[in-house]
């Protein structure tokens, strides 16, 4: 079964008593401010979520103003109404504790209450002990460094972590405290832990929607993806052992409905659900339920019109069901990702065509297949894999048995690069990547011929972006030289750029600005870095960053990534 689950107390609407205790679902969802203020909001979209199998929901209104908003003043009638409704519905669900009222911090509104650590206490051990046995679950702030002071540091959050986690225990000794980050900001988690929230937390909360986007975009991305929780392991290995198998929790992940598309959207859902199941992510709390204030993200939209989205969560749930066990992966066709599954009531195998094309497959035998996203069903030996996710009911023995076998083993990535000494990308029409890639899709990459080779522009969206693969180089601060080689346009426009990367302080520039020299002959440069600690905060590694267009005006033949010795 999948490890590391949070418990929920699950209670009747009317008596505040625990009944049963409840493995978390990896299925839940969450709301925007303005459709999760009150029971009134809720009751917009709740029950259509209850009614496709949701009942994990990420948070009841629990801010410091909504229940102190008079230093000394509580007010809890709206969070208990809150409460009665979601429970009436099936519902478990958790608090955030963040936010400082305005009589708190007057002069500096958006920041760490570190002012007054005392007055910050007694909030969480009144709302913590208020909600005893109704909420088990506490998120330390919404994706921090986010909401926080200009100059406020990892530091101070650990201190508000400390202070948090020390009076949430008191009020309830069974509650859980979750350490959180924005996005896959694994830095400033591993900062704030040894600046001191060491042991102060039960799990790690993170909102990878940069990943996310990779996995919508940029087809092919799935280990990135596939590595969060691994990263986070390792991390906590290194800083917190005793913390190393806490579980994780994505309390916000999802895919703009328009920008991307309604089709990407839902197809986005059900790999972002079956990769993270897969790496271990104890609950996926899908940001939102339905549209908000905070765009087209819903599973439906403003008018509570169910977009494809929806309908895939639904089917997930059904065949998932809410307790499924990961087997491992395959490659189909020796290069299309599968993951397998102990579903609801058969074994299930989840798969699409490697960066999104079309691409025949046979299994040898008839299977039952189900296209996730439209529902479409039909019995063959023979299917196209395409980018939209194909489930397998029913997967024969022999694919359970590779599965299994591969459990433990790293996901390749065009190759294995775990024992790897160096990685690099040579662009071409199409890229020759050995573990090094860059993310421009295809849609986007200008491929430009020039000077009887193959090279690509510098100012192409994505084509400066680069990621490593995880299994060659991930959080562990290993010495690097990075090599690029690049020259001007043809019309020997003056070009440059700098080299920024993940560092074990957070992004960070590499030596100075390096000006491009001519267009004559292609020119190496390389810079030698001591502190790389690559976590994909952005959703990649480094990058050649230019002032605009005018200095990107150059080409990229190949870079290169190596391991040094100290």
């Amino acid at each position: 079964m999948i490890a590391n689950r949070l418990f929920f107390f699950l209670l009747s609407a009317t008596v505040v008593t625990a009944v049963e205790l409840a493995p978390l679902s990896p299925f839940g969802i969450g709301g925007c401010h303005i459709n999760n203020r009150t029971a009134a909001d809720n009751a917009r979209w709740i029950p259509q979520m209850a009614a496709i199998g949701v009942s994990v929901h990420r948070c009841a209104q629990t801010s410091w103003g909504a229940v102190e908003p008079e230093e000394g003043r509580w007010t809890f009638a709206a969070l208990d109404a809150q409460m009665d409704y979601l429970e009436a519905q099936g519902f478990s669900f958790g608090g955030i504790l963040m936010g400082s009222p305005k009589w708190n911090t007057k002069d500096a509104p958006g920041t760490l209450p570190v002012n007054n650590l005392a007055a910050w206490s007694r909030y969480v051990s009144a709302v913590v002990g208020h909600a005893k046995g109704r909420i088990k679950y506490w998120e330390v702030w919404n994706e921090p460094p986010n909401g926080t002071g200009k100059d406020q540091t990892a530091a101070d959050y650990a201190k508000i972590v400390v202070a948090a986690y020390d009076a949430a225990k008191s009020a309830d000794p069974e509650c859980l405290i979750g350490l959180a980050a924005k996005s896959v900001h694994i830095n400033y988690l591993d900062q704030a832990i040894v600046a001191g929230a060491k042991g102060h937390y039960d799990c790690i909360t993170l909102h990878p929607y940069e990943v996310m986007n990779s996995l919508a975009t940029n087809l092919g991305m799935e280990p990135v993806y596939l590595n969060i929780v691994p990263i986070v392991r390792r991390m906590l290995a290194v800083r917190d052992p005793a913390k190393r198998d806490v579980p994780v929790i994505f309390t916000e992940l999802g895919c703009d409905a328009e920008k991307k598309g309604s089709e990407a959207q839902a197809q986005s859902l059900v790999k972002a659900y079956t990769m993270g199941i897969a790496q271990g992510v104890s609950c996926i709390q899908w940001f939102e339920g339905r549209d908000g204030d905070s765009g087209p993200m819903g599973l439906m939209d403003r008018q509570g019109t169910p977009r494809p989205a929806y309908h895939a969560m639904a089917r997930m749930i059904e065949h998932f069901g809410h307790q499924p066990e990961y087997l491992g992966w395959v490659l189909l066709a020796n290069q299309h990702y599968g993951f397998i599954f102990r579903g609801a009531k058969t074994s299930l195998l989840v798969a699409w065509a490697a960066k999104g094309k079309e691409a025949p497959v046979d299994f040898g035998e008839e299977m039952k297949l189900l296209d996730v996203v439209t529902g479409s069903t039909l019995s063959d030996s023979n299917c196209s894999l395409t980018a939209a996710p194909m489930m397998v009911l029913g997967v024969p023995e022999k694919f359970i048995a590779q599965a299994k076998a591969n459990l433990s083993r790293p996901l390749p990535w065009g190759g294995d690069f775990s024992g790897a000494e160096s990685v690099s990308v040579t662009m071409g029409k199409v890229n020759q990547e050995q573990g090094l890639h860059t993310l421009s899709g295809a849609a986007v990459a200008e491929d430009v011929l020039l000077y009887g080779g193959s090279a690509r522009s510098g100012g192409t969206p994505g084509g400066n972006l680069f990621v490593v693969d995880p299994n060659f180089l991930s959080y562990t601060t290993t010495p690097i030289e990075i090599s690029v080689v690049v020259r001007r346009n043809e019309g020997n426009d003056n070009a440059g750029f700098k080299l920024v990367y993940e560092s074990t302080t957070g992004l960070k520039t590499a030596g100075g600005w390096f000006t491009v020299p001519d267009n004559k002959q292609w020119h190496t440069q390389t810079w030698r870095i001591e502190d790389p600690q690559f976590v994909n905060y952005w959703g990649y590694n480094f990058a050649l960053e230019s002032d605009g267009p005018k200095f990107s005006k150059y080409f990229i033949q190949s870079v290169t990534v190596r391991k040094v010795a100290r």
